[in-house]
């Protein structure tokens, strides 16, 4: 073709010191043309056909090969293999500017396979998300770590082409470096080990909801990487967190709570110490009426009658309320709040449901209510327990007992109104 140019230019009469140069410039205009053409045939035609016949498809999996763009980063491996095969047919094999025409047409080709290679990996990964039962598989630390051997190995190539040697003779001067190596990729060698040991211990999967307060994250994650792990937080933030700080660093992962079919709920009402006394048979009589402790106060009071049956009263006075069992409003009270988280429609019945006192402190004493929603959903479960305390609050004037609460304006106003 060279020979075809150069007695073509003649035919025109350029001049002789011309011709060499016209030539060139004329055969490089030809290469960059069918490169161009051939470049937009692929992109607007070829992949348009694939495109329609993926989307007439009735599989699902050859739509992710058109969404990690696969076909459209091998449609560029055309031009650069034009240019690699009309470059000696245009110019002179043995120019100068052929030899860099052909390693740059090289040095591309390596760098789009490795591109090319990645995005069917990106595909692999994509449908083990969507098809896989268990997460537990580190492929996606393990995809990065094939896509990092992937762009080493073409990196090495490339640069054998550009220093014309051979790839073993740059591989044999990578061992004098291994030190090297290790100190720049050690994280990556931390993170590979980490993914392995989370999923070999089923620590955490994509979609379990982890804390981690040192790094701030606290929500669902959505990539375990081999470098760092993305947690979504509450707040629609995305937490960067290196992967081998979930081996290394304690996390709390809330997927046995999810699992379980309940959400805990553990919190206390803080009774005035001062209110707690002894009920006496108006009093129970009045509390008959609540409908969940009328068998509790039944139950109670034939027992203590039994009791004071059987006791030998000797000198003991009898008079007196504290010679004998009696009912407190804070026993009572305590029941009710038992009874009343049983029969909640909203309370887990199969898991632990509980009413305990705790150690009386300077602000009263506290019972803890420690039970499980069968809501795990944020939103329901705040409103479950808020309901449920709602009523215990409102209730416990009823039992003659008193909520703890600091004095308040409103109270030092009433003082001294009284006064």
């Amino acid at each position: 073709m060279q020979v075809i140019i150069t007695s073509w230019l003649t035919e025109q009469g350029i001049q002789a010191p011309y011709i060499t140069l016209s030539s060139v410039v004329i055969g490089c205009l030809l290469i960059l043309l069918f490169c161009s053409v051939s470049f937009y045939i692929a992109k607007n035609y070829v992949l348009a056909v694939i495109h329609k016949l993926i989307s007439t498809s009735k599989n699902t999996w050859d739509d992710h090969l058109f969404d990690h763009q696969v076909f459209s980063r091998i449609s560029l491996l055309v031009p650069f293999v034009l240019l690699l095969l009309l470059t000696p047919f245009f110019l002179e094999a043995e120019s100068l500017l052929a030899v860099v025409l052909m390693v740059f047409a090289k040095v591309g080709i390596c760098f789009q396979v490795a591109r090319s290679i990645s995005a069917l990996l990106n595909v692999i990964n994509s449908l083990y998300q969507q098809k896989a039962s268990e997460r537990y598989l580190p492929l996606n630390s393990t995809l990065q770590v094939i896509k990092l051997v992937v762009y080493l190995v073409a990196t090495i190539l490339a640069t054998s082409l550009l220093l014309d040697r051979s790839p073993l003779y740059l591989l044999s001067g990578l061992g004098a470096l291994t030190a090297v190596l290790i100190l720049v990729f050690q994280d990556t060698i931390k993170g590979l080990v980490a993914s392995i040991q989370i999923s070999a211990n089923k620590m955490v999967a994509p979609g379990d909801w982890i804390e981690l307060p040192k790094y701030g994250a606290d929500g669902d994650v959505i990539e375990i990487g081999l470098n760092t792990v993305k947690v979504k937080n509450f707040d629609n933030t995305v937490t960067t967190v290196p992967t081998y700080a979930l081996t290394s660093d304690s996390f709390k992962n809330w997927r046995g709570m999810l699992n379980s079919g309940g959400r805990r709920i553990k919190r206390a009402i803080v009774i005035d110490l001062s209110s707690i006394k002894f009920y006496n048979s108006e009093q129970l009589e009045t509390l008959k009426s609540v409908q969940l402790i009328a068998s509790y106060l039944a139950d109670k009071q034939t027992e203590i009658r039994q009791q004071a049956a059987q006791e030998v009263t000797g000198n003991t006075n009898t008079a007196a309320i504290i010679n004998t069992r009696q009912l407190t409003n804070i026993g009572t009270f305590r029941a009710y709040i038992s009874a009343y988280l049983k029969q909640h429609p909203k309370v887990h019945h199969e898991m632990t449901c509980m009413v305990r006192q705790l150690h009386a402190t300077e602000v009263g004493l506290p019972l803890e209510l420690y039970f499980f929603s069968s809501d795990q959903d944020w939103v329901n479960y705040e409103a479950i327990q808020a309901d449920i305390f709602d009523h215990l609050y409102a209730a416990a004037p009823l039992f003659d007992l008193r909520v703890f609460q600091h004095p308040s304006g409103y109270d030092w106003q009433n003082a001294n109104a009284n006064a």
